[in-house]
């Protein structure tokens, strides 16, 4: 191991050190709990969007469901309309005559004259 792999642990143990104590001074845990209140009201904001779209999500749903209900009313009325027009249609159209059946054609016979 040469002289300067060992400056570089060296180096890299100092600055560990020097990190842990600069990560657990007061002023780095002032900092730590400042970020998480922003994060925390972060989170309260976006839950409170969701809530908010998840209610206009319930209101769109719960309006097309009653236009769905409405059209199937619709339809059903408008095929009970037609079911009772074509009955009046049925009953007001007089009883059609059969046609008289048609007689068979006599089949013509011609005489084959004989040449003798």
């Amino acid at each position: 191991m040469s002289w300067a792999h060992a400056r570089l642990v060296s180096y890299g143990f100092l600055l560990g050190t020097a990190g842990v104590k600069a990560l657990t001074s007061p002023e780095a845990k002032t900092v730590y709990t400042h970020a998480t209140a922003a994060v925390m009201r972060g989170v309260d904001g976006a839950m409170a969007l969701y809530a908010k779209a998840k209610e206009e999500c319930e209101d769109i749903a719960a309006d097309a469901k009653v236009l769905n209900e409405e059209r199937e009313e619709r339809l059903a009325l408008e095929t009970i309309e037609d079911a009772v027009e074509t009955e009046v249609k049925v009953e007001k159209k007089p009883a059609a005559k059969k046609p008289a059946a048609k007689k068979p054609a006599a089949k013509k016979t011609t005489a084959k004259k004989a040449d003798k």
